[in-house]
């Protein structure tokens, strides 16, 4: 995959931040736009990901469902009762 110039407006600090800290970790500013870019993606889709997640587990058992829990908690009981 090829590479995309593009040109980005920042505030003057936040670029002298950018440009210190890709001087102290020898990259380029590209290149730590790229991480921090890929930082932030990353962070994003892993928030999606939660949330879809999170609503999965909002939605109430049916009672099929719940029967199998009992069972499944019945069973456990059974397997781990002496053990401790």
């Amino acid at each position: 995959m090829g590479n995309v110039k593009t040109a980005i407006s920042i505030q003057e600090s936040l670029f002298e931040q950018a440009d210190a800290l890709a001087h102290e970790l020898e990259i380029s500013r590209s290149r730590l736009f790229v991480i921090a870019l890929e930082a932030f993606i990353q962070e994003y889709q892993n928030q999606q990901l939660l949330e879809k997640i999170n609503a999965a587990y909002e939605e109430e058992a049916d009672a099929a469902e719940e029967s199998r829990l009992r069972s499944m908690r019945r069973l456990h009981r059974r397997l781990v009762e002496g053990e401790w």
